[in-house]
């Protein structure tokens, strides 16, 4: 049985309750998710060929420190950079290294800032020069599926609506959905209830209620769903070594819908896409 705790009351800790957070604290929360939208903006400049994902890495890191935030990926669990950078079929947990970035790849760039106890999280893809039209549809899926996932936050409906949404649209466009990773709570902590699948059946699930506050983050695939990771214990991988994509944001539950905390103020969602293609009606 789901049990919600007021933000305010509860423990620092992960006790597997449903945080409700209050206004002060979405305050908060859209601060910390701005300065990583931001950053993230920031980033559109530097991906290109020939860059390496260390310089990215480095970017992030005084993009924090010069705003007061930390980087809450380095030292987390004894990962030790300030961002994670999924190139082409690496899935998720990419680790920044000094390979140069290469004319057609794909690139998830996930920052998470911690700025006064809170946690902003967000992640976009980028295209790095002309990319086939494969990487490019991949792209524009995922995209889509997020925000048809953010169409299902509001009060009453439930986890399994954001699930559902998702993996009917990917599924239907001959993509596939990775089931080994999920969205999380997020707020004090990193990683907090609930866990937020990107598969699942309308109407299971925790209801949704005004005060939650969570990543939504699909993970789809051009191949098969399945993934392996690597001997680093971070790098994820599709099994198939197709392609794969991922767009995140963070979301607080209002009563009349929701709000998304880390949307970019410079227009720059999805790097590369033509929105109105992504998002064009479904034929």
């Amino acid at each position: 049985m789901t049990s919600y705790l007021e933000a305010e009351l509860s423990p620092a800790r992960n006790t597997g309750a449903i945080r409700l957070y209050d206004a002060e604290a979405f305050a908060r929360m859209r601060r910390a998710c701005q300065l990583t939208a931001r950053c993230l903006d920031s980033l559109a400049a530097l991906v290109k060929p020939g860059t390496t994902t260390e310089e990215i890495d480095a970017h992030v890191f005084r993009f924090g420190m010069e705003a007061g935030a930390l980087p809450a990926t380095l030292n987390y669990r004894g990962y030790m950079k300030s961002v994670c950078t999924s190139i082409n079929h690496v899935v998720c947990h990419g680790i920044p290294n000094d390979k140069p970035l290469r004319e057609g790849d794909i690139v998830n760039i996930d920052v998470t800032f911690i700025l006064d106890g809170y946690h902003g999280d967000a992640s976009r893809m980028y295209l790095v020069g002309n990319v086939k039209r494969a990487a490019e549809r991949l792209c524009e899926v995922t995209y889509r599926s997020l925000e048809l996932a953010i169409a299902e936050v509001k009060p009453g409906n439930h986890m399994g609506d954001i699930g559902a949404a998702i993996q009917v649209y990917a599924e239907a466009e001959r993509c596939s959905v990775v089931r080994d990773f999920c969205g999380h709570g997020v707020g004090r902590l990193f990683h907090d209830a609930p866990n937020v699948l990107h598969y699942g059946r309308r109407g299971e699930g925790a209801e949704i209620r005004p005060g939650m506050i969570f990543t939504i983050e699909p993970m789809i695939n051009l191949g098969k769903p399945h993934v392996k990771v690597l001997p680093d214990g971070w790098t994820a991988v599709t099994r198939d070594r197709t392609l794969s994509a991922q767009y995140e944001h963070t979301v607080g539950v209002t009563e009349t819908g929701c709000e998304v905390f880390t949307r970019s103020p410079g227009g720059l969602e999805a790097p590369g896409l033509a929105l109105a293609d992504a998002l064009a009606p479904i034929a």
